[in-house]
């Protein structure tokens, strides 16, 4: 008896020192959603409930801010390849702030390592809260636009550089990848938010304000919305951009799709936004809706939460003529808030992890992040053709070279860049590897280049593209060129870069041309005569640090291609053509490419053999391990992508030719051997049922291929899925 009263009473006593907690707990915030220990929802509820009309349709813009309730709303900012904070964007309004730049996403993507971009991402991430943060600097936001998880199925189009290559699945990894950098590993907070650009099919820039991108069900299931999908479902990311163009007949600023699959399918449940102007589009370009009002009663009714254009006088229209209400602003702007729940602008800055970052020496100038870089970027490098092991060239023999082209001397910066603190040319590069026990002259002028060439025991030759837009907005400086805005006209090299590698050749053939682009170049004539050509993109601070150590052998090139090299425009379809079935992209490509989906050689050999898998028959629901040895039969340690193709047998619908669904890549010593596994879902071989709308396996035998590219597959084994 005296056990239970003495129970009752410890009982009692717990229960009022927790009610004293909760009125202490309270007493410290003075509105309800003040308080983190409240459930997300129950906060977006009060703070709504507090606000005025106009605070709300000011919240739906880019900067959710309320002054007058103390909430400091979290604006968006550029980071595709590192934080974008200064030019030629003017990303930083007139006062640039350097940052760390990496190379080009689809450089990046080139590694075909996602723990590198996961790494990457870590860095801006933490350089963006910095520069939110710092008291010297206080600018920006945390909401990062980044990663661009559209799929770049043309070597045309104007904005190929931003993405990760034309595979869905691969790209959708590497978005993962960059996705999980950027909002960190809290369990409770984010360091930065991924804003991925721009749903969806956005792959053409020649009157994107207006064209509509048209496919089927299927392919919008298993193609375009992939990355998309696989952002949101594997990566976390909770905030999108809706892109400029109709898909079959819609603009996507008011797509049924918007809340029809990324919301209730994929549980997207955060920021919606429009890109830049797409909102007055809708009536200027697109035609959709006579008046501005109407346009922006349908971006709200469809989903959107945040305007990346002048909206307020539409908006406020709408409301007067009650073509949307007040509900309906609420219902969208708990997405904003949520968001900035996850970056803790609701909570007082000492819960909030990240709340610390923007002490201390800029990270930028940090040696860390210096050699990430560089790192980053030799594992970038493609090796695309050695004739007779003309590289990597001997430092210790070699007496002269000259560096020539006009890709050369700079490191060019595309739209979307920053500024980085410093960077070195592959001119720079080059002399740093060698010092004083060589004769390096350089020039961009062709005159020059020939005479430099004659003398020289060996000639790099840096020809590529100017991702910078000199020219200004919508201008570029010749049919090969493209940017935002402007699509290619032409995969070839312009006349001016023709000739002088031509040229230059006749009077030393002891040539490496570097290939400094974000587009597939058909370089014909160079395959075939050049004895060594290698691809590296732009933006990185390192690039000819890292070039130089790949050309002299201190590193082994393990990159590989992301994109098919066609060998002219006749391999491809009309640019609108978003059918992919027609020919376009690894998939479905007809002919034999200049260079094919997932190539790059290397300085030494990789042996495959003894392909294994847990299992010959797969239930619908499970997963297989395949595994591989690969074997490094050289003299030269170096990397290899091993890569995992499907191909459907038996299949009842329409397949691609192959598919990939599986990729490591491995270090190996000269004569070292590795098992490689690779995890296969069968959920992943499935295909969308129009009939069913949903994704359907089938029972089937199904073909594994093994490989070091999509066109070098090593071993393969059928499985049947039961």
């Amino acid at each position: 008896m005296q056990r239970n009263k003495l129970l009752s009473r410890m009982k009692y006593l717990l229960s009022l020192f927790l009610i004293l907690i909760g009125h202490f707990s309270f007493a410290q915030y003075k509105y309800p959603f003040q308080n983190p220990d409240l459930a997300a929802e129950d906060r977006i509820t009060n703070l709504l409930s507090l606000m005025t009309l106009d605070e709300k349709v000011n919240c739906l813009g880019t900067v959710p801010t309320i002054a007058r309730l103390g909430v400091k709303g979290a604006g968006h900012v550029e980071g595709l390849h590192g934080l974008a904070m200064g030019l030629p964007g003017d990303w930083g309004r007139k006062t640039p702030v350097p940052t760390t730049i990496f190379p080009q996403a689809i450089g990046m993507a080139e590694t075909w390592d996602p723990e590198l971009l996961q790494q990457a991402a870590v860095i801006e991430a933490y350089e963006t809260r910095y520069i939110f943060q710092n008291e010297k600097y206080h600018k920006g936001g945390l909401v990062v636009r980044a990663p661009n998880a559209d799929i770049g199925r043309d070597p045309r189009w104007g904005r190929t550089e931003e993405c990760y290559g034309e595979d869905a699945f691969f790209n959708g990894t590497m978005a993962v990848a960059y996705i999980k950098g950027l909002q960190g590993n809290d369990p409770k907070y984010w360091m930065t938010s991924a804003l991925m650009k721009h749903f969806l099919a956005n792959s053409n820039e020649n009157s994107r304000d207006s064209s509509s991108s048209d496919f089927d069900e299927r392919l919008l299931r298993e193609y375009y919305s992939v990355p998309f999908r696989m952002g949101v479902e594997q990566g976390g990311s909770r905030a999108y951009m809706a892109s400029y163009n109709k898909v079959n007949g819609i603009p996507q600023a008011v797509s049924p799709m918007l809340k029809n699959i990324t919301v209730a399918e994929w549980s997207e449940n955060g920021i919606i936004c429009t890109d830049g102007g797409a909102y007055r589009m809708l009536v200027n370009a697109h035609h959709y809706y006579p008046t501005l009002a109407e346009a922006a009663a349908g971006c709200i009714k469809a989903g959107i939460n945040q305007f990346l254009d002048t909206y307020k006088p539409g908006t406020l229209e709408a409301l007067q003529k009650k073509l949307i209400t007040e509900a309906d602003i609420d219902a969208n702007l708990r997405g904003v808030f949520r968001v900035m729940i996850k970056l803790g602008q609701l909570d007082l800055p000492q819960m909030v992890p990240y709340s610390n970052i923007g002490s201390g020496p800029e990270p930028w100038l940090s040696q860390k992040n210096r050699d990430f870089v560089r790192l980053i970027t030799q594992k970038s490098v493609v090796l695309l053709k050695n004739n007779n092991n003309l590289l990597p060239l001997d430092k210790t023999k070699l007496k002269s070279i000259a560096i020539v082209g006009p890709r050369s001397a700079e490191v060019l910066q595309d739209w979307y860049s920053g500024s980085p603190a410093y960077s070195v040319s592959i001119a720079d590069g080059i002399k740093n590897k060698l010092g004083p026990n060589a004769t390096v002259s350089y020039t961009t002028n062709d005159n020059l280049a020939i005479s430099m060439a004659k003398s020289a025991e060996a000639v790099v030759v840096c020809l590529g593209n100017n991702p910078s837009g000199n020219l200004g907005w919508k201008k570029v400086d010749g049919p090969s060129e493209g940017r935002e805005a402007v699509d290619r006209k032409s995969i070839s090299l312009d006349s001016a870069q023709e000739a002088l590698i031509k040229n230059l050749y006749k009077v030393n053939p002891n040539i490496i041309l570097v290939m400094v682009s974000n587009f597939p170049y058909a370089i014909n004539w160079e395959q075939q005569n050049i004895p060594a050509i290698i691809h590296i993109t732009h933006c990185s601070q390192e690039q000819g640090n890292a070039l130089a150590d790949a050309l002299f052998g201190d590193i082994n090139p393990g990159g590989k291609l992301v994109q098919t090299w066609p060998d002219s425009l006749t391999q491809l379809p009309s640019m609108m053509d978003y059918n992919i079935r027609h020919g376009r992209t690894y998939m479905y490509f007809k002919g034999k490419p200049l260079y094919p989906f997932g190539f790059g050689l290397s300085y030494t050999n990789f042996q495959y053999s003894n392909l294994k898998t847990s299992t010959d028959k797969v239930n619908k629901n499970g997963e297989i391990t395949i595994s591989i040895d690969v074997k490094n039969t050289g003299n030269r340690a170096g990397d290899e992508v091993v890569q995992l193709y499907v191909k459907h047998l038996k299949s009842k619908v329409e397949r691609p030719q192959e598919e990939l669904k599986g990729f490591k890549r491995v270090t190996l010593s000269p004569g070292e051997s590795q098992t490689v596994n690779i995890q296969l879902q069968a959920s992943s071989l499935a295909y969308w049922s129009t009939s069913k709308k949903s994704f359907m396996i089938e029972k089937e035998p199904v073909l594994l291929m093994i490989g070091s590219s999509s066109a070098d597959i090593r071993e393969q084994k059928d499985i049947a899925i039961k």
